[in-house]
């Protein structure tokens, strides 16, 4: 009679330790990708409401009440919360509404990590904790001097995203006399899309989306890459003219592309959040004015925010964003 063979208990037991290794091992990895496509997909959802909204308001500035005092307990402002409940609210199903000094009640975190993963900031209460070129003197004189320090107000949708609301009641339209883009932003809503749950991070489950112009408003919520395009893309310097910018973000990513001039202004606008600082001041855009080797295009500046024109030829940063 011949012998079966069969498994040793021991080699069962080795079998399913190295089954349990390699779970330990991918499934981390698995359920970050499902978790990444979830979020960018309820992104996408999130900013066409958002937008369609937006689409169907006469104006976005005005709304509220601004009037700095010499303190904070002289200013009086009701501008970010009256925007929601004035003017959003009846173009947008919204659940909760939490003026100033209430973020948390609507889900907003205390802390936020910002793209890199590596730094951990305090979620901002007003427009100038979101970025500080906004409304600092130094960038704000004259024509630029149109964005008022209003507290953040937040709200909840009925989806379960966690919206926290800047509101410049100031803003005014897309001028050809004036490129400075804080004068055009009216609102920029940072959310979380699952409250206060974590990660909590820019370009997972935070992001932001940006209102510019207060007549013909354009909306745009832009997911940035992590990095500026340089030697991480072979045969290309740290710098590139407008053509190779766009090259360069195919290259890096076939779900990266270069932003537009809204775009690349909303990254501006919420610098702070994705680390980009005045080490590199200016970004291509890929809104283009005239082509040809002497066409111009739009580039935008971080040290101040001034969005120019220039020749398609000069070598400027890249930062590409996802489609």
């Amino acid at each position: 009679m011949k012998k079966k063979k069969g498994f040793t208990l021991a080699e069962i037991l080795i079998t399913l330790a190295i089954i349990g290794i390699v779970a330990a091992i991918t499934l981390p990895s698995l359920l970050v990708n499902v978790n990444e496509k979830a979020w960018d997909a309820q992104k996408k959802a999130l900013h066409a409401r958002l937008a369609q909204a937006i689409g169907q308001m006469n104006t976005l500035g005005g709304y509220g009440t601004y009037t700095k005092g010499e303190t904070d307990a002289e200013t009086v402002d009701t501008a970010a919360e009256s925007f929601i409940l004035d003017a959003l609210s009846k173009v947008y199903k919204i659940n909760n509404v939490c003026g100033p000094d209430k973020l948390s009640s609507c889900g907003i975190p205390s802390k936020i990590t910002t793209l890199n993963g590596t730094t951990e900031l305090t979620f901002p209460t007003k427009i100038s904790e979101l970025n500080e070129k906004l409304t600092n003197g130094s960038y704000t004189t004259g024509e630029i001097g149109t964005v008022a320090d209003t507290k953040a107000s937040a709200f909840e949708t009925v989806n379960g995203e966690s919206i926290a609301v800047f509101y410049n009641p100031l803003c005014g339209p897309d001028s050809s006399t004036n490129h400075y883009i804080q004068n055009k932003m009216c609102v920029n809503f940072v959310y979380d899309l699952n409250g206060s749950e974590g990660p909590n991070q820019i370009g997972k489950d935070v992001g932001f989306i940006t209102a510019f112009y207060n007549k013909n408003p354009v909306v745009v919520a832009p997911i940035p890459y992590n990095k500026d395009y340089s030697a991480t893309v072979p045969l290309y310097s740290d710098n590139a003219n407008t053509i190779d910018a766009i090259s360069a973000c195919k290259t890096m990513g076939e779900d990266l592309r270069l932003p537009n001039r809204d775009e690349i202004g909303s990254l501006y606008i919420n610098a702070p959040l994705i680390d980009l600082g005045e080490s590199i001041n200016n970004y291509w855009s890929s809104s283009i004015i005239s082509s040809g080797a002497s066409g111009l295009a739009w580039r935008q500046l971080f040290n101040g925010g001034y969005r120019a024109r220039n020749a398609r030829s000069v070598t400027y940063s890249v930062r590409c964003v996802r489609k």
